[in-house]
């Protein structure tokens, strides 16, 4: 039998900016939240000052009442939700959750992902979208069982990823899409014969792990079109890079070394090239490093140290007196 999706017993869980959204069109919509969960004030910055997450700001903002749980397999927590007599759970960009939480709402709990599931499941579908050259992605609800991101699909929105969208931009196109589907989502579930769709396995999965470091690494042997890939995938946080070494022309010792990153970069296919991969040419006020296919030509930089610049800016402070390479 069908159910007033507004009067259903909501418990919303989330974190990020991204989950901001979503929230926001629930409350605005009219929909029926009785508790937030977030994740527990952080010390962040030099002084370690308590840090809100973006969500507890949002809920403090519109009254909702908000529960931050250092652990959520405690009975104390467990307790409270059970007191709650929540209808419905919605899980968007917050920790794995424990059985007895996800399954403790009468329909059940839902999640957004930020992806078109099957593929890229994980923690960074966004990064991973970019960084494989993807021209299509979009958003997922679907049931949370035990096996991560793998639960019965209850709806999808495809997104378009245009040429200049990097993580950024396609986290904020993302994150409106995602707002919508969710509300939608929670009509789907209220509707007489709700039935979810077990995930399709249909083509090779492409998984979406963790961003590290080391993934960030440009390696300028590979093809220009994969460099600006990982630039855009990653860009603005936590950004491309390669260290920067200036040898001296005359016996090749080392002068300087320093990390730089990429935010933004143009690639000029060359299929000639006979610089040495990572080989740097500055003239004109612009610098041209050599790749596998051709060239990269950086437009917007952070040395470490230093604000993120426009490449001549970068430019004027950087006083080259031997051979650059990025490695």
């Amino acid at each position: 039998m069908a159910a007033n999706p507004k009067t259903l017993r909501i418990v919303y869980m989330g974190t990020p900016d991204f989950a901001v959204a979503p929230l926001k069109a629930l409350v605005e919509g009219g929909y029926h939240i009785v508790a937030v969960v977030t994740m527990p004030d952080k010390p962040a910055g030099r002084g370690l000052k308590l840090q809100e997450s973006a969500v507890k700001r949002y809920a403090v903002s519109a009254g909702l009442p908000l529960l931050q749980p250092t652990d959520l397999k405690a009975e104390e927590f467990i307790a409270e939700l059970t007191a709650l007599r929540p209808d419905l759970g919605i899980v968007v960009a917050f920790r794995m959750l424990p059985r007895a939480v996800f399954e403790l709402p009468r329909y059940g709990t839902f999640n957004l992902h930020a992806s078109l599931l099957p593929q890229y499941r994980g923690a960074a579908p966004i990064n991973w979208a970019l960084i494989n050259g993807e021209r299509e992605t979009g958003v997922t609800t679907f049931m949370l069982n035990p096996r991560m991101d793998e639960g019965a699909v209850i709806a999808s929105r495809r997104v378009a990823i245009a040429d200049d969208d990097n993580a950024g931009i396609l986290h904020d196109k993302l994150m409106t899409e995602g707002a919508r589907l969710v509300t939608e989502s929670v009509n789907a579930v209220a509707a007489d014969g709700f039935r979810p769709e077990p995930q399709a396995m249909k083509e090779e999965l492409k998984p979406a792990p963790k961003i590290f470091k080391e993934t960030c690494h440009v390696d300028f042997m590979a093809e220009g079109v994969r460099i600006v890939n990982l630039v855009r995938g990653v860009s603005p946080y936590p950004g491309a890079w390669a260290m920067l070494r200036e040898r001296a022309v005359t016996d090749g010792v080392l002068i300087r070394e320093g990390s730089v990153k990429f935010y933004s970069v143009v690639f000029l296919p060359d299929a000639d090239v006979a610089d040495a991969p990572g080989s740097v040419a500055v003239e004109n006020g612009t610098m041209r490093i050599a790749c596998r296919d051709g060239y990269i030509l950086p437009q917007q930089v952070q040395p470490a140290g230093k604000q993120r610049m426009g490449i001549q800016e970068y430019l004027n402070g950087l006083k080259v007196r031997g051979e650059l390479k990025f490695e």
